[in-house]
């Protein structure tokens, strides 16, 4: 998933993909840093909430690097994928994408981020992730 030049969306799809809007953005039209981590958290829980085959929470943001503004206009692309499995959690690695100037293709690396979530019951309880083949039948 990882993109070395920086400059082209990776291969596959995105988990989510979403323009931020002035009501996102400061005076100056740069979309604030807590608005990106919201879609961040979303985009990640995505994975693992089917991974988990249920409700997942976040319980950690273990990393959260912000590379470039997003702008207002800019088209957000999220890729997120799971990197490690626990017994009841899941860390998600998720990378994000602006392309500017849609015309001219102009795409940079803005965000990317680690979270763990935990997978949780109907009483909001931890519980034990299914097993991969559970999930895949």
């Amino acid at each position: 998933m990882t993109n070395p030049t920086n400059n082209a969306l990776p291969a596959g799809m995105p988990t989510l993909r979403v323009m931020p809007m002035p009501s996102d953005a400061n005076i100056h039209g740069d979309v604030f840093g807590g608005w990106i981590m919201a879609q961040v958290d979303i985009a990640g829980a995505i994975p693992a909430a089917r991974r988990a085959n249920g409700r997942v929470a976040t319980i950690a943001v273990n990393s959260f690097l912000f590379k470039q503004p997003v702008f207002v206009g800019d088209l957000l692309s999220f890729y997120a994928e799971v990197v490690k499995v626990g017994n009841t959690s899941i860390t998600v690695y998720v990378e994000v994408y602006a392309e500017r100037n849609r015309l001219q293709a102009d795409t940079v690396k803005v965000t990317e981020a680690t979270l763990t979530y935990v997978a949780t019951d109907s009483s909001r309880k931890p519980r034990q992730i299914p097993p991969l083949e559970s999930i895949a039948s």
